[in-house]
């Protein structure tokens, strides 16, 4: 038995192929519609204008299976590429995307996805495609994942984080070529949330064609470098912390989402500068504004600010493959002495909400009759004295070098941590790197002791918060606490098998009383997200993801 979404095609040509009385009268409206389709005055207005975007920071690069945040994918995923499926924008709501409809087998260890028709690959100075988007595009992007062997992945060995942080490389079987345009993906274990992981920024589909000229020429790591894809926007140069320019795709699928002749993204670290530049004219969105720059925003005429309650927690992680952090009494000492609320005061300006469990109160399954240990200094040199720490001990704690959602100065943050932790005789030395280096080192090698860290959500899912960032598959991945709770384990595995909703939120919020018990890491804020925009853009739209979409928008 199979379960059939999007699929209405088939229903209206049945209908159209009764002979009725009403036929005749059919036709002629139908011929009406055509012609009035065919008018000058219906045609797309043709793309224009440039979008300048002031972003914080570098990509690693335009490869999105090799990364795992924001920055890398706002200038790779939302703009040169599709998924098999999306969410709307501005919302957790799946619409087909290189797929038209996909089936799920009863077991749900079977996804079947029927492609899209007509897609062209974008053609570049480096790549003309001569073939459409087919089943040989899906199965060499997950190929590649999914075999070590994998002729492509043997000759530039990346690695694919989230792809493994969420179990794939374990649970699927196969990824079969049903057909032209049929694939079907064989799971080895049910999983009801596979469809909506397939629409995370990982799971962009690539070029066959590309990915084989490439190996030709032994250029493999290029794909990681000048991307080709089928999204809305063309990527055409990338100068490293100065800009990355694209242009809109005139061969798009969908080509009413490409309003903009031009989209160019200034980089800008500094986020004084990202709206002074905002203000003065030189770009028309700055992301990651500091709260303190939101009044500046509010009260320029030539602006307006777009603001959500963010999908979203920041942390502190602790290493729990590290002396003495392995310790829990040392964890909870440390969880303990944290001054949240002066943290949010400080760093985010009163624009959050303190955060208690690992994942943000609109998540459905969030648990709220978990709480926080009281703050009490006393109890916490008490616990580090249990520990045989009397005297305190020294650590590590990292601090991201540039603005995130869910955290919009790591570097004050970390002052204020380190003051805490300083009133029970931990001496914390604060530590950053670029912040590709900081998430490579910090998700690869495990060189931290404590880490400032947080996450968008990804797909509207509890198994994105607590799967992703605190299973067992993800030590070597987006778990920087390299914390692996077999019993924890256990529980999200079998939700991921369990289709019944108040059945999987059960196992969700015992998940969440280990976690809590446990403390792989002390949960922050949950912040207030906001975008500051010029007047002249047009369909702007804040995604609860994170991400920055640039398809839909426009300039007057």
């Amino acid at each position: 038995m199979t379960h059939r979404f999007y699929r209405f095609s088939t229903r209206i040509e049945r209908a159209f192929a009764r002979p009725s009385r009403f036929a005749l009268t059919l036709g002629v409206l139908v011929a009406q519609a055509i012609s009035l389709l065919l008018q000058p005055s219906t045609a797309l207005a043709a793309p224009s204008g440039t979008l300048v975007v002031c972003t914080e920071g570098s990509p690693a690069g335009f490869d999105p299976g090799q990364h795992t945040t924001s920055t890398d994918f706002d200038a790779s995923t939302y703009t040169v590429y599709n998924e098999l499926v999306q969410f709307k924008r501005g919302t957790l709501d799946l619409e087909p995307a290189l797929a038209t409809s996909w089936d799920v087998s009863a077991d749900a260890r079977a996804y079947t996805f029927h492609l899209r028709k007509g897609v062209k690959f974008q053609t570049t100075a480096w790549f003309r495609p001569t073939r459409e988007f087919d089943a040989d595009d899906v199965l060499f992007t997950f190929n590649r994942m999914l075999h070590a062997d994998d002729p492509f992945r043997k000759s530039y060995p990346a690695s694919f984080p989230y792809f493994t942080d969420l179990g794939f490389d374990k649970n699927i079987d196969a990824i079969d070529k049903v057909d032209d345009y049929t694939v079907r993906f064989r799971l080895k274990q049910p999983d009801v949330i596979f469809v909506r992981n397939l629409a995370m920024s990982f799971a962009s589909i690539l070029s066959a064609e590309y990915a084989a000229k490439l190996s030709a020429t032994h250029r493999e790591a290029d794909i990681n470098q000048l991307p080709v894809g089928t999204g809305p926007f063309v990527f055409r140069s990338y100068q490293k912390d100065a800009l990355i320019r694209y242009d809109g795709n005139p061969d798009y699928w969908r080509p009413e989402d490409v309003k903009l002749a031009h989209l160019v993204f200034s980089i800008t670290p500094d986020p004084a500068a990202r709206i002074q530049k905002l203000a003065g004219g030189e770009c028309q969105v700055s992301v990651f504004p500091r709260p303190g720059d939101l009044e500046t925003v509010k009260r320029n005429p030539s602006l307006t600010l777009i603001s959500r309650i963010g999908f979203n927690v920041g942390f502190v992680a602790y290493n729990t493959q590290h002396s003495p952090l392995d310790r829990l009494d040392v964890r909870r000492a440390l969880d303990m002495a944290i001054d949240k609320q002066a943290i949010i005061q400080a760093v985010f300006s009163g624009n959050a909400r303190l955060a208690t469990n690992p994942m943000p109160p609109a998540q459905w399954s969030y648990d709220d009759q978990l709480k926080d240990a009281p703050r009490d200094i006393a109890k916490a040199k008490a616990l580090l004295a249990q520990a045989g720490f009397p005297n305190g001990f020294d650590l590590s704690l990292w601090a991201m070098p540039v603005q995130r959602p869910y955290n919009p100065n790591a570097q004050l943050m970390a002052q204020l941590i380190q003051q805490d932790w300083a009133k029970i005789g931990v001496r914390a030395k604060i530590v950053s790197y670029e912040w590709g280096e900081y998430n490579r080192r910090a998700k690869q090698g495990g060189e931290h002791d404590a880490i400032l860290y947080g996450w968008s959500g990804d797909n509207g899912d509890p198994d994105n918060w607590l799967g992703t960032l605190l299973g067992c598959d993800a030590v070597h991945g987006s778990n920087v606490s390299k914390w692996c709770d077999k019993s924890f384990d256990a529980l999200i595995d079998k939700a991921r098998a369990t289709p019944n909703v108040d059945e999987r939120t059960a196992l969700y919020r015992q998940a969440q009383v280990i976690f809590k018990e446990q403390v792989p890491y002390t949960p922050i804020a949950h912040s207030i997200v906001s975008l500051p925009v010029s007047k002249r853009v047009n369909g702007m739209l804040l995604s609860p993801l994170g991400s920055h979409r640039f398809d839909g928008v426009s300039l007057n």
